[in-house]
């Protein structure tokens, strides 16, 4: 099976977020930074990763991600606060 990640990217502290799905998280990042996709992201600088969550398997990601996506902000907000009450890119500890 192949794994998985669900994660939340910010452009600020309480700024723009965006969740996203993945099987490759430094790759799909880099990609987020380096604007190398038109899009959501790109248009409103949505590149800093705030928060991420491993799955076993894509689809267990996939369906975490929808669920994600359709709770409200205040949720998302809470992810990040609770885990990353700095605000860190975590792109940085994972490279």
């Amino acid at each position: 099976m192949t794994s998985g990640y669900t994660y939340i990217l910010f452009n600020k502290r309480n700024g723009t977020l965006y969740v996203g799905v993945t099987s490759d998280l430094v790759k799909r990042i880099y990609q987020h930074k380096n604007k190398m996709a038109d899009g959501f992201t790109k248009k409103y600088n949505v590149d800093k990763l705030g928060y991420y969550e491993i799955f076993e398997d894509i689809e267990n990601a996939i369906e975490r991600e929808k669920k994600l996506k359709n709770s409200p902000r205040k949720k998302k907000l809470e992810l990040i606060e609770t885990n990353n009450p700095e605000w860190h890119d975590l792109y940085y500890e994972i490279i």
